[in-house]
């Protein structure tokens, strides 16, 4: 069982189930939910600039197309902290896009570990709880 988990996503909706799914798998102890990429992004990058690695969730899931502040542009933001991250936080993109060029362009991104398609299923959970 993981401590924390982010799920990043603009849509409330998206957030409620992709949490209860987790809930219901006994996936985490703490989920936190953001409908902002830059209000996550602030909360990560307190975490880490104060060296509170503690805070940091162990696995995040992540919209990509939200307004304001993208997925795209939240990884890019998290770049200059890929080293710290990449021990500790394992980031899964979570869209509803089936773009191959979308999957092509987050296996460029070394913070990515996987691309995964809405709804969440019990499949997806076990091939992530495998990895620990």
């Amino acid at each position: 069982m993981y401590n924390k988990v982010l799920i990043i996503d603009d849509d409330e909706i998206s957030i409620f189930l992709t949490k209860t799914i987790l809930e219901v798998a006994h996936f985490a102890r703490v989920f936190v939910g953001f409908q902002s990429a830059h209000d996550a992004l602030t909360e990560l990058v307190s975490a880490l600039r104060n060296d509170c690695t503690q805070q940091l969730p162990d696995i995040i899931f992540l919209d990509l197309n939200m307004p304001f502040m993208s997925g795209w542009e939240l990884l890019d933001s998290l770049l200059p902290y890929e080293n710290v991250l990449r021990n500790k936080c394992l980031i899964y993109i979570l869209t509803s896009s089936v773009d191959a060029s979308e999957i092509e362009k987050a296996a460029k991104y070394k913070l990515v570990t996987g691309f995964l398609q809405k709804p969440l299923d019990e499949h997806a959970i076990a091939s992530i709880s495998k990895k620990v």
